[in-house]
């Protein structure tokens, strides 16, 4: 069996960061790693069909809104709907969790850190002091993995690993893949559990 999920992650998506401590706390329940790739949707989005939200019809943006609504109030998770740096330039703050990949810090803390700073706290994601910002609130070097980020040209290993993800199957955030099981929206975590549970 697998013992790995591949996380494929957008630091803009209200849904990513409502699923978040859920899928984490599923996956060490069952001890099985995270391997997180925070991808960039716009081409997943063009290869798969999909439309970036101001793209998307009234009724959609509509009910959009009321799910979210639900979701926050049924998780009581603090959420703002519209923050006011939304949609935040994410490639720096991508880059950065890569580079914590790579480093074997904790880059799921500081995916974490990166959607509570987008979705809670209503700060620029893509503003350098708030990236270090968010680095150091985890316990990271931000100026080490920002260099590292820039060495490595994560901007260039993103645009791989999102072809990749259309590969596989991928088309909106988050997505988790299990082998050949993929599990898209934050709201069929329990359909994975309930696969990791059956292995036991």
């Amino acid at each position: 069996m697998p013992q790995v999920i591949d996380y494929y992650v957008s630091l803009n998506s209200p849904w990513t960061y409502l699923g978040h401590e859920r899928f984490v706390a599923i996956a060490q329940a069952h001890g099985k790693r995270i391997h997180v790739e925070p991808v960039d949707f716009a081409p997943i989005f063009a290869a798969t069909g999909g439309l970036p939200l101001p793209k998307r019809s009234p009724q959609r943006q509509a009910y959009r809104r009321q799910e979210l609504k639900r979701w926050r109030d049924y998780l009581n998770l603090p959420l703002v709907l519209e923050p006011a740096n939304w949609p935040g330039q994410e490639i720096g703050a991508a880059g950065m969790i890569y580079a914590a990949r790579e480093r074997g810090d904790d880059a799921l803390a500081l995916t974490g850190a990166f959607l509570r700073a987008n979705w809670v706290d209503e700060k620029d994601i893509g503003d350098a002091s708030t990236m270090l910002e968010v680095a150091a609130a985890v316990g990271m070097d931000g100026d080490a993995l920002h260099a590292d980020a820039q060495a490595a040209d994560y901007r260039s290993i993103r645009e791989k690993v999102s072809q990749t993800a259309i590969e596989r199957g991928v088309f909106g955030a988050p997505s988790y893949l299990y082998g050949e099981s993929l599990y898209w929206g934050q709201d069929r975590l329990d359909f994975l559990a309930r696969e990791l549970g059956a292995e036991a």
